[in-house]
């Protein structure tokens, strides 16, 4: 029997059909995701809806790039949420569960808004990535750390990643 997190990733890794770039990236923030809220001890539930939406965070990129030729932070959260919902209606999310993760992938690049463990997580794990990705600078990786990681696992991978 399969999990609904692989169902979950082979819809996401279809959707994106051939965009290897994004399907590593979503694959490497659902891992840390995922870690990080497991040896913070958050309840099960926060771990699935924080697993689901790590794999499905950028899911706007395409619709973004195909309407405005962009990828920016607000036209992914703008284009991801109908395009999250489709996924997880075809799984038979439950709908609680489903606004849930709409509202994370919604504002995943809107700090001010964490309003829970399972947002402030996806937000630590989506800047790990993005760290290495985007080459970020010593310095732009110790204001991001004080900005906005605030679990310990999220700081412990930080500090140990990036020797800050």
């Amino acid at each position: 029997m399969t999990s609904i997190i692989s169902e979950t990733i082979k819809k996401m890794i279809l959707y994106f059909d051939g965009d290897v770039k994004r399907v590593n990236h979503a694959l490497k923030v659902y891992a840390f995701a995922k870690s990080i809220g497991e040896l913070e001890g958050i309840p099960v539930e926060k771990l699935r809806i924080l697993e689901v939406t790590a794999i499905l965070h950028d899911i706007g990129i395409k619709e973004s790039e195909r309407k405005y030729s962009s990828s920016s932070g607000k036209y992914q959260e703008m284009e991801g949420p109908p395009v999250a919902r489709n996924i997880l209606q075809e799984l038979n999310f439950s709908q609680d569960f489903i606004d849930r993760v709409s509202h994370l992938i919604a504002n995943h690049h809107t700090y001010s808004k964490i309003d829970d463990i399972d947002f402030q997580i996806l937000v630590e794990a989506d800047f790990l990535v993005n760290i290495f990705e985007d080459e970020f600078r010593k310095e732009q990786v110790k204001t991001i750390k004080k900005k906005y990681f605030r679990t310990n696992t999220g700081i412990c991978y930080l500090e140990s990643l990036y020797g800050i």
